[in-house]
């Protein structure tokens, strides 16, 4: 006599009899594999896009509406029984005003110098490094890039201290002796105190990608350059550079993109968040707060406003950057 269990029991082997079959059928023809495929393609890039354009969406909101009506919080329309937010006006003024209240393009301004310089001197000792950690055989090699890669196991925050302890132009003292070395520069409030921590924060990044790609390159290129007469510096700007353009560009790109969105460092190098203190450009966004009023539509457009450059920077760049990341993951 079957009982209950027995007839669960049944149901639930049915069930999988199906769902097999079902996974079955569909992997075995092509056609349907294919619409399948498709299908988890096109779900992946819809939530990806709502998830990543809905912030955009939001700061464009809250640009084109007016504080006032911002501050009441009844700004949002129901659809669909969820409540959906969407602009209260249409106050395009709010992006001429962003400049009017504040000298926001000189944020803007400083961001980009920092993260231009930054970028130089990174691909610059990025390159030389890579080209050793690369290409060269010495004891020692991989515990030295272990070493530099480990500057990136520590939070920024565990060398603020005695950066900014140094970067006051105080003495360098010996520990526990006593003994004054030399008298260090005052250097805050100067691009000085924010280029060499960003330049320290992102070098073994960029050494990393350069190393890989840089060893992938054929030694026989190389040693036909070099059988030319020129020097193991000319083979690398003249041959290897070149055939690496993607690691270049990638390790770059990167860098910039992270100096010019960095304001730990910088908001506490600039003792007071002024263009002329080389305050950067989260800086200026923050300049729209102040003790008692906030002004979140001038906020949000300064956001997009400073967002522009970065996406059209990787708009242009994404095929550099996307070759870069997954070409120097394969090694011949």
């Amino acid at each position: 006599m079957a009982t209950a269990s027995d007839h669960g029991t049944d149901t639930t082997d049915a069930d999988e009899g199906l769902l097999n079959s079902w996974v079955r059928g569909v992997l075995e023809e092509d056609g349907k594999r294919q619409r399948l495929y498709r299908a988890l393609f096109w779900v992946a890039c819809t939530f990806f896009l709502v998830t990543t354009l809905f912030p955009f969406y939001w700061l464009l909101v809250l640009a084109l509406t007016p504080n006032s009506r911002i501050l009441t919080g009844d700004w949002s329309l129901p659809i669909i029984g969820i409540e959906f937010p969407h602009p209260q006006g249409f106050n395009v003024y709010a992006f001429v005003e962003v400049f009017q209240q504040v000298p926001f393009h000189l944020y803007v301004f400083n961001s980009f110098v920092l993260a231009t310089t930054t970028t130089i001197i990174v691909l610059a000792v990025a390159t030389l490094a890579g080209y050793v950690f690369g290409r060269l055989e010495f004891p020692g090699r991989g515990a030295l890039m272990l070493a530099v890669l480990m500057i990136s196991y520590f939070p920024p925050a565990a060398f603020l201290i005695p950066l900014f302890d140094a970067f006051l132009g105080n003495a360098v003292v010996i520990p526990f002796l006593g003994i004054e070395l030399f008298q260090a520069p005052r250097l805050v409030n100067t691009p000085g105190s924010m280029i060499m921590p960003f330049s320290a924060l992102f070098l073994p990044l960029a050494i990393f990608i350069l190393t890989t790609f840089y060893a992938q390159i054929p030694d026989g290129l190389e040693d036909a350059a070099r059988v030319e007469g020129t020097t193991r510096l000319g083979a690398l700007f003249r041959v290897i550079m070149p055939l690496s353009a993607p690691g270049v560009a990638t390790a770059a790109v990167l860098t910039f993109i992270a100096v010019y969105n960095e304001y730990f460092f910088s908001s506490i190098m600039a003792l007071e968040s002024q263009p002329e203190n080389w305050s950067p450009l989260v800086g200026g966004i923050l300049s729209y707060q102040t003790q008692y009023t906030t002004d979140f539509n001038l906020m949000a457009a300064a956001s997009i406003i400073g967002v522009l450059p970065m996406l059209i920077l990787v708009i242009v760049a994404q095929e550099k950057i996307v070759s870069g990341l997954t070409d120097g993951a394969l090694k011949e």
